[in-house]
């Protein structure tokens, strides 16, 4: 199943970042999983530039779902764009959006994907209302 981004949808961060030689497989291509990695380390960029930096003792956000469609392969070497978006905000959870693509190849979408993330009382282990400072942000 292919999940597309959403018309209405908030560029929240833009970020670069090189493929490495060993995100490679044996395939010759960068490894499936890797993209994950990308839009982690996307997400995570972002949230660290927003302010929130999760905390065990505090709230923070959590990812409950993940997913990636493979549009395009990337291969080494070669610098990498990655747009975060926000859609579907809810009480306590926020739907993001990455794009990637090469910088030498604005053009091709190689991969979108997302996760949804819900804010949480780590201590509690519970899900919490978004702080409205986030909500300002993501909506």
């Amino acid at each position: 199943m292919k999940l597309e981004l959403p018309a209405e949808k908030k560029l929240v961060h833009e970020m670069d970042m090189p493929i490495r030689w060993g995100d490679m497989d044996a395939m010759g291509h960068v490894n499936n999983g890797v993209y994950f990695r990308y839009m982690e380390i996307a997400r995570i960029e972002w949230m660290r530039t927003i302010g929130c930096a999760p905390s065990p003792a505090g709230f923070g956000p959590l990812v409950v779902n993940a997913f990636c469609n493979f549009h395009q392969e990337l291969v080494y070497p070669g610098d990498l764009r990655l747009r975060t978006y926000t859609s579907n905000v809810g009480r306590s959870s926020v739907d993001t959006w990455v794009e990637i693509f090469r910088i030498d190849d604005p053009g091709t979408l190689n991969a979108t994907g997302g996760a949804t993330m819900v804010w949480v009382d780590y201590q509690a282990r519970r899900s919490a209302p978004l702080p409205d400072w986030l909500r300002d942000i993501v909506g």
